[in-house]
Protein backbone atom coordinates (compact mmCIF):
# COMPACT_ATOMS: atom_id res chain seq x y z
CA UNK A 1 0.00 0.00 0.00
CA UNK A 2 1.52 3.34 -1.07
CA UNK A 3 1.98 6.01 1.58
CA UNK A 4 0.20 9.24 0.80
CA UNK A 5 1.98 11.55 3.21
CA UNK A 6 4.33 11.61 6.18
CA UNK A 7 2.67 12.32 9.54
CA UNK A 8 5.87 13.99 10.76
CA UNK A 9 6.26 17.76 10.47
CA UNK A 10 9.93 18.70 11.00
CA UNK A 11 9.62 22.36 10.02
CA UNK A 12 6.34 23.46 11.62
CA UNK A 13 4.74 23.01 15.08
CA UNK A 14 3.22 19.58 15.62
CA UNK A 15 -0.44 19.12 14.60
CA UNK A 16 -2.74 18.99 17.60
CA UNK A 17 -3.72 15.37 16.92
CA UNK A 18 -0.08 14.25 17.29
CA UNK A 19 0.66 16.31 20.40
CA UNK A 20 1.91 14.47 23.50
CA UNK A 21 3.21 15.43 26.93
CA UNK A 22 3.83 18.97 28.19
CA UNK A 23 0.77 18.79 30.46
CA UNK A 24 2.27 20.84 33.30
CA UNK A 25 3.49 23.59 30.96
CA UNK A 26 0.14 23.87 29.19
CA UNK A 27 -1.69 23.96 32.52
CA UNK A 28 0.43 26.96 33.57
CA UNK A 29 -0.83 28.94 30.57
CA UNK A 30 -4.41 27.88 31.24
CA UNK A 31 -4.12 28.67 34.97
CA UNK A 32 -2.74 32.14 34.21
CA UNK A 33 -5.65 32.73 31.82
CA UNK A 34 -8.17 31.70 34.47
CA UNK A 35 -6.51 34.04 36.99
CA UNK A 36 -6.55 36.95 34.53
CA UNK A 37 -10.29 36.51 33.97
CA UNK A 38 -11.16 35.99 37.63
CA UNK A 39 -9.18 38.97 38.92
CA UNK A 40 -9.10 41.16 35.79
CA UNK A 41 -5.34 41.27 35.86
CA UNK A 42 -2.40 41.21 33.48
CA UNK A 43 -0.56 37.88 33.70
CA UNK A 44 2.96 37.69 32.20
CA UNK A 45 4.64 34.50 31.05
CA UNK A 46 7.96 33.80 29.35
CA UNK A 47 8.10 30.44 27.54
CA UNK A 48 11.73 29.56 26.86
CA UNK A 49 13.92 26.65 25.82
CA UNK A 50 16.36 25.39 23.19
CA UNK A 51 15.80 25.89 19.48
CA UNK A 52 13.37 23.32 18.16
CA UNK A 53 12.31 22.19 21.64
CA UNK A 54 8.60 22.80 21.03
CA UNK A 55 7.95 26.26 22.48
CA UNK A 56 5.60 27.29 19.67
CA UNK A 57 3.82 23.92 19.79
CA UNK A 58 3.01 24.45 23.48
CA UNK A 59 1.37 27.77 22.70
CA UNK A 60 -0.38 26.36 19.64
CA UNK A 61 -1.96 23.67 21.80
CA UNK A 62 -2.91 25.91 24.74
CA UNK A 63 -4.44 28.68 22.63
CA UNK A 64 -7.58 26.87 21.34
CA UNK A 65 -8.19 25.40 24.80
CA UNK A 66 -8.22 28.88 26.31
CA UNK A 67 -10.36 30.22 23.47
CA UNK A 68 -12.90 27.44 23.74
CA UNK A 69 -13.14 26.95 27.49
CA UNK A 70 -12.45 30.46 28.79
CA UNK A 71 -13.90 32.57 25.95
CA UNK A 72 -10.66 34.50 25.46
CA UNK A 73 -9.47 36.05 22.22
CA UNK A 74 -6.28 34.20 21.28
CA UNK A 75 -3.64 35.92 19.13
CA UNK A 76 -0.43 34.00 18.34
CA UNK A 77 1.78 36.55 16.59
CA UNK A 78 5.06 35.49 14.97
CA UNK A 79 7.59 38.32 14.95
CA UNK A 80 10.41 36.82 12.89
CA UNK A 81 12.30 39.64 11.18
CA UNK A 82 10.56 42.36 13.19
CA UNK A 83 12.85 44.96 14.76
CA UNK A 84 10.51 47.93 15.39
CA UNK A 85 7.55 48.44 17.69
CA UNK A 86 5.52 49.82 14.81
CA UNK A 87 5.86 46.63 12.79
CA UNK A 88 5.09 44.56 15.91
CA UNK A 89 1.82 46.46 16.42
CA UNK A 90 0.95 46.12 12.74
CA UNK A 91 1.40 42.35 12.90
CA UNK A 92 -0.72 42.11 16.06
CA UNK A 93 -3.64 43.90 14.44
CA UNK A 94 -3.18 41.95 11.22
CA UNK A 95 -3.35 38.70 13.16
CA UNK A 96 -6.51 39.99 14.85
CA UNK A 97 -8.01 40.72 11.47
CA UNK A 98 -7.16 37.34 9.95
CA UNK A 99 -8.33 35.43 13.03
CA UNK A 100 -11.69 37.25 12.85
CA UNK A 101 -12.55 36.67 9.18
CA UNK A 102 -14.93 33.76 9.75
CA UNK A 103 -16.11 34.85 13.21
CA UNK A 104 -19.40 36.55 14.18
CA UNK A 105 -17.53 39.65 15.35
CA UNK A 106 -15.70 40.25 12.05
CA UNK A 107 -17.73 43.32 11.10
CA UNK A 108 -17.10 44.85 14.51
CA UNK A 109 -13.38 44.15 14.09
CA UNK A 110 -13.41 45.89 10.70
CA UNK A 111 -15.13 48.90 12.24
CA UNK A 112 -12.59 48.97 15.06
CA UNK A 113 -9.64 48.91 12.64
CA UNK A 114 -11.18 51.64 10.50
CA UNK A 115 -10.04 52.22 6.94
CA UNK A 116 -6.78 50.31 7.31
CA UNK A 117 -7.89 47.01 5.83
CA UNK A 118 -6.63 45.96 2.42
CA UNK A 119 -8.16 42.92 0.75
CA UNK A 120 -5.56 40.89 -1.13
CA UNK A 121 -7.84 38.53 -3.04
CA UNK A 122 -11.35 38.58 -4.48
CA UNK A 123 -12.68 36.14 -1.89
CA UNK A 124 -11.64 38.25 1.10
CA UNK A 125 -9.72 35.37 2.67
CA UNK A 126 -6.38 37.18 2.66
CA UNK A 127 -6.36 40.64 4.21
CA UNK A 128 -3.72 43.07 5.40
CA UNK A 129 -3.60 45.79 8.03
CA UNK A 130 -2.12 48.76 6.20
CA UNK A 131 -1.95 51.73 8.59
CA UNK A 132 0.59 54.48 7.94
CA UNK A 133 3.82 54.83 9.91
CA UNK A 134 2.47 57.81 11.87
CA UNK A 135 -0.71 55.89 12.76
CA UNK A 136 1.33 52.87 13.85
CA UNK A 137 3.53 55.13 15.98
CA UNK A 138 0.42 56.43 17.75
CA UNK A 139 -0.82 52.86 18.20
CA UNK A 140 2.46 51.97 19.95
CA UNK A 141 1.89 54.72 22.51
CA UNK A 142 -1.81 53.98 22.88
CA UNK A 143 -1.53 50.19 22.95
CA UNK A 144 -3.21 49.73 26.35
CA UNK A 145 -6.29 51.85 25.49
CA UNK A 146 -6.42 50.10 22.11
CA UNK A 147 -6.65 46.68 23.76
CA UNK A 148 -9.36 47.93 26.12
CA UNK A 149 -11.40 49.30 23.21
CA UNK A 150 -10.89 46.09 21.29
CA UNK A 151 -12.19 43.93 24.11
CA UNK A 152 -15.19 46.22 24.53
CA UNK A 153 -16.01 45.67 20.85
CA UNK A 154 -15.82 41.88 21.26
CA UNK A 155 -18.00 41.64 24.37
CA UNK A 156 -19.91 39.40 25.11
CA UNK A 157 -18.25 36.83 22.82
CA UNK A 158 -14.86 37.37 24.46
CA UNK A 159 -14.00 38.24 28.04
CA UNK A 160 -10.20 38.46 27.86
CA UNK A 161 -7.17 38.38 25.57
CA UNK A 162 -4.32 35.88 25.29
CA UNK A 163 -1.51 37.60 23.36
CA UNK A 164 1.44 35.42 22.38
CA UNK A 165 4.51 37.17 20.92
CA UNK A 166 6.69 34.48 19.35
CA UNK A 167 10.20 34.60 17.85
CA UNK A 168 10.94 38.22 18.87
CA UNK A 169 14.69 37.95 18.23
CA UNK A 170 15.00 41.32 16.50
CA UNK A 171 13.17 43.13 19.31
CA UNK A 172 15.08 41.46 22.15
CA UNK A 173 18.14 43.62 21.50
CA UNK A 174 16.10 46.83 21.34
CA UNK A 175 16.25 49.13 24.35
CA UNK A 176 13.13 50.84 23.07
CA UNK A 177 11.21 47.56 23.10
CA UNK A 178 12.46 46.67 26.60
CA UNK A 179 11.38 50.07 27.96
CA UNK A 180 8.05 49.89 26.14
CA UNK A 181 7.43 46.44 27.59
CA UNK A 182 8.09 47.68 31.13
CA UNK A 183 5.81 50.70 30.60
CA UNK A 184 3.10 48.48 29.15
CA UNK A 185 3.19 46.18 32.18
CA UNK A 186 3.14 49.13 34.59
CA UNK A 187 0.26 50.84 32.78
CA UNK A 188 -1.81 47.66 32.77
CA UNK A 189 -1.08 47.03 36.46
CA UNK A 190 -2.12 50.52 37.60
CA UNK A 191 -5.15 50.98 35.32
CA UNK A 192 -8.41 51.92 37.01
CA UNK A 193 -10.43 49.73 34.65
CA UNK A 194 -8.13 46.73 34.02
CA UNK A 195 -8.91 44.04 31.49
CA UNK A 196 -8.12 40.31 31.64
CA UNK A 197 -4.94 39.93 29.58
CA UNK A 198 -2.28 37.23 29.37
CA UNK A 199 0.95 38.32 27.68
CA UNK A 200 3.22 35.45 26.64
CA UNK A 201 6.72 35.98 25.25
CA UNK A 202 8.25 32.96 23.49
CA UNK A 203 11.98 32.68 22.82
CA UNK A 204 15.40 31.40 23.77
CA UNK A 205 16.74 31.85 27.30
CA UNK A 206 19.26 34.40 26.02
CA UNK A 207 16.45 36.61 24.67
CA UNK A 208 15.24 37.15 28.22
CA UNK A 209 18.79 37.95 29.30
CA UNK A 210 19.08 40.48 26.47
CA UNK A 211 15.86 42.19 27.58
CA UNK A 212 17.02 42.34 31.19
CA UNK A 213 20.34 43.86 30.09
CA UNK A 214 18.37 46.68 28.41
CA UNK A 215 15.80 47.04 31.22
CA UNK A 216 16.82 45.38 34.53
CA UNK A 217 13.31 45.73 35.99
CA UNK A 218 12.08 43.05 33.57
CA UNK A 219 13.98 40.47 35.63
CA UNK A 220 11.01 40.08 37.99
CA UNK A 221 8.14 40.76 35.60
CA UNK A 222 7.60 37.37 33.96
CA UNK A 223 6.71 33.96 35.34
CA UNK A 224 8.97 31.45 33.60
CA UNK A 225 7.93 28.29 31.77
CA UNK A 226 10.93 26.26 30.66
CA UNK A 227 10.38 23.72 27.90
CA UNK A 228 12.74 20.78 28.24
CA UNK A 229 13.43 17.67 26.20
CA UNK A 230 10.76 14.97 26.09
CA UNK A 231 11.25 12.08 28.49
CA UNK A 232 11.82 8.59 27.09
CA UNK A 233 8.21 7.63 27.85
CA UNK A 234 6.89 10.74 26.09
CA UNK A 235 9.15 10.09 23.09
CA UNK A 236 7.91 6.49 22.81
CA UNK A 237 4.32 7.68 23.09
CA UNK A 238 4.93 10.25 20.35
CA UNK A 239 6.23 7.67 17.88
CA UNK A 240 3.55 5.12 18.70
CA UNK A 241 0.77 7.68 18.44
CA UNK A 242 2.05 9.34 15.27
CA UNK A 243 2.77 6.10 13.39
CA UNK A 244 -0.47 4.56 14.63
CA UNK A 245 -2.45 7.39 13.05
CA UNK A 246 -1.24 6.24 9.61
CA UNK A 247 -1.46 2.49 10.37
CA UNK A 248 2.30 1.88 10.45
CA UNK A 249 3.61 -0.52 13.09
CA UNK A 250 7.03 -0.35 14.74
CA UNK A 251 9.03 -3.15 16.36
CA UNK A 252 10.20 -2.79 19.93
CA UNK A 253 13.86 -2.71 18.85
CA UNK A 254 13.16 0.01 16.30
CA UNK A 255 11.17 1.99 18.87
CA UNK A 256 14.11 1.85 21.28
CA UNK A 257 16.42 3.17 18.57
CA UNK A 258 14.02 5.97 17.62
CA UNK A 259 13.75 6.99 21.25
CA UNK A 260 17.50 6.94 21.90
CA UNK A 261 18.64 8.65 18.72
CA UNK A 262 16.06 11.45 18.76
CA UNK A 263 17.10 12.42 22.27
CA UNK A 264 13.75 13.92 23.23
CA UNK A 265 14.32 16.94 20.95
CA UNK A 266 11.10 17.50 18.97
CA UNK A 267 12.93 18.63 15.81
CA UNK A 268 15.05 15.47 15.88
CA UNK A 269 12.02 13.31 16.66
CA UNK A 270 10.24 14.64 13.58
CA UNK A 271 13.28 14.54 11.30
CA UNK A 272 14.19 10.98 12.30
CA UNK A 273 10.57 9.85 12.15
CA UNK A 274 10.14 11.42 8.72
CA UNK A 275 13.31 9.76 7.37
CA UNK A 276 12.38 6.33 8.73
CA UNK A 277 8.79 6.61 7.53
CA UNK A 278 9.94 7.34 3.98
CA UNK A 279 12.51 4.54 3.98
CA UNK A 280 10.01 1.93 5.20
CA UNK A 281 8.31 0.02 2.36
CA UNK A 282 6.01 -2.44 4.14
CA UNK A 283 4.24 -0.33 6.80
CA UNK A 284 6.29 -2.07 9.48
CA UNK A 285 9.29 -0.14 10.75
CA UNK A 286 12.09 -2.44 11.88
CA UNK A 287 15.71 -2.07 12.97
CA UNK A 288 17.07 -1.88 9.41
CA UNK A 289 14.64 0.91 8.49
CA UNK A 290 15.60 2.84 11.61
CA UNK A 291 19.37 2.53 11.16
CA UNK A 292 19.05 3.78 7.59
CA UNK A 293 16.88 6.63 8.85
CA UNK A 294 19.47 7.63 11.46
CA UNK A 295 22.10 8.00 8.75
CA UNK A 296 19.76 10.01 6.53
CA UNK A 297 18.40 12.27 9.25
CA UNK A 298 21.86 13.10 10.64
CA UNK A 299 22.74 14.74 7.31
CA UNK A 300 19.37 16.51 7.08
CA UNK A 301 19.56 17.82 10.64
CA UNK A 302 23.06 19.18 10.04
CA UNK A 303 21.95 21.01 6.92
CA UNK A 304 18.81 22.47 8.54
CA UNK A 305 19.71 23.24 12.12
CA UNK A 306 23.47 23.72 12.39
CA UNK A 307 25.03 26.98 11.25
CA UNK A 308 26.83 26.54 7.89
CA UNK A 309 30.04 28.11 9.20
CA UNK A 310 30.11 25.60 12.07
CA UNK A 311 29.66 22.69 9.66
CA UNK A 312 32.40 24.10 7.44
CA UNK A 313 34.76 24.42 10.40
CA UNK A 314 34.47 20.76 11.41
CA UNK A 315 35.03 19.21 8.00
CA UNK A 316 38.67 18.30 8.67
CA UNK A 317 39.27 14.70 9.74
CA UNK A 318 41.17 15.81 12.84
CA UNK A 319 38.33 18.07 14.00
CA UNK A 320 35.83 15.26 13.34
CA UNK A 321 37.90 12.88 15.48
CA UNK A 322 38.13 15.45 18.28
CA UNK A 323 34.34 15.90 18.24
CA UNK A 324 33.83 12.15 18.47
CA UNK A 325 36.02 12.06 21.57
CA UNK A 326 34.12 14.96 23.15
CA UNK A 327 30.68 13.54 22.41
CA UNK A 328 31.02 10.26 24.25
CA UNK A 329 27.54 10.33 25.77
CA UNK A 330 24.28 11.72 24.36
CA UNK A 331 23.40 14.34 27.00
CA UNK A 332 26.61 15.60 28.59
CA UNK A 333 27.18 18.87 26.73
CA UNK A 334 29.94 20.01 29.12
CA UNK A 335 33.53 18.83 28.93
CA UNK A 336 36.94 19.37 30.46
CA UNK A 337 39.87 20.30 28.21
CA UNK A 338 42.27 18.11 30.19
CA UNK A 339 40.00 15.05 30.09
CA UNK A 340 39.39 15.28 26.34
CA UNK A 341 43.07 15.97 25.70
CA UNK A 342 44.02 12.72 27.40
CA UNK A 343 42.08 10.79 24.75
CA UNK A 344 43.57 12.54 21.71
CA UNK A 345 46.32 11.28 19.42
CA UNK A 346 49.48 13.37 19.07
CA UNK A 347 48.26 14.80 15.75
CA UNK A 348 44.84 15.69 17.22
CA UNK A 349 46.43 17.27 20.30
CA UNK A 350 48.43 19.67 18.10
CA UNK A 351 45.25 21.20 16.68
CA UNK A 352 43.08 20.92 19.81
CA UNK A 353 43.63 24.52 20.95
CA UNK A 354 42.88 25.78 17.43
CA UNK A 355 39.71 23.69 17.45
CA UNK A 356 38.58 25.19 20.76
CA UNK A 357 39.28 28.76 19.63
CA UNK A 358 37.49 28.31 16.33
CA UNK A 359 34.42 26.69 17.88
CA UNK A 360 34.32 29.41 20.53
CA UNK A 361 34.61 32.18 17.92
CA UNK A 362 31.76 30.58 15.95
CA UNK A 363 29.54 30.52 19.04
CA UNK A 364 29.27 26.73 19.17
CA UNK A 365 31.04 26.39 22.52
CA UNK A 366 31.94 28.74 25.38
CA UNK A 367 33.98 28.65 28.56
CA UNK A 368 32.04 27.22 31.49
CA UNK A 369 32.91 29.81 34.15
CA UNK A 370 30.95 28.03 36.86
CA UNK A 371 33.19 24.96 36.59
CA UNK A 372 36.47 26.83 36.48
CA UNK A 373 39.49 26.99 34.14
CA UNK A 374 39.65 24.43 31.35
CA UNK A 375 35.89 23.84 31.44
CA UNK A 376 33.74 24.24 28.33
CA UNK A 377 30.13 23.74 27.32
CA UNK A 378 28.25 23.74 24.04
CA UNK A 379 26.13 26.86 23.67
CA UNK A 380 23.15 24.71 22.70
CA UNK A 381 22.26 21.17 23.71
CA UNK A 382 21.03 20.85 20.13
CA UNK A 383 24.58 21.40 18.86
CA UNK A 384 26.03 18.79 21.17
CA UNK A 385 23.37 16.20 20.46
CA UNK A 386 23.79 16.65 16.72
CA UNK A 387 27.53 15.99 16.95
CA UNK A 388 26.82 12.92 19.09
CA UNK A 389 24.18 11.74 16.61
CA UNK A 390 26.54 12.27 13.69
CA UNK A 391 29.34 10.32 15.40
CA UNK A 392 26.94 7.53 16.39
CA UNK A 393 25.53 7.30 12.87
CA UNK A 394 29.01 6.79 11.44
CA UNK A 395 29.70 4.08 14.01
Amino acid sequence: MAKEYSPFTPVVPAPLEFFVGRTAEIQKIIASSKKAIALKTLERLFVFGERGIGKSSICKFALPVVERNLKMLGLHVHLGGVDTLEEMVRRIFERLLRESIDKPWYERTKQYLGNHIRQLDIFGVTVEFSASESELARAVGDFVPALKNLLAKLTPEKNGILLILDDFNGLAVSERFANWLKSFVDEMATARDPIPLVLVLVGLRERRQQLIAKQPSLDRVFDLIEIKRFSEDETREFYQKTLGKVNVSVTEEALQLLTRFSGGFPVFMHELGDAVFKIDKDNRIDTADTLDGIMTSAEVIGAKYIEPNVLAAIRSDKYQHILKKITQKPFEHRFQRKEVGSRLTAAEAKVFDNFLRKMENLGAIRKDKERGPGSYEFTSELYYFFFWLQASAHK
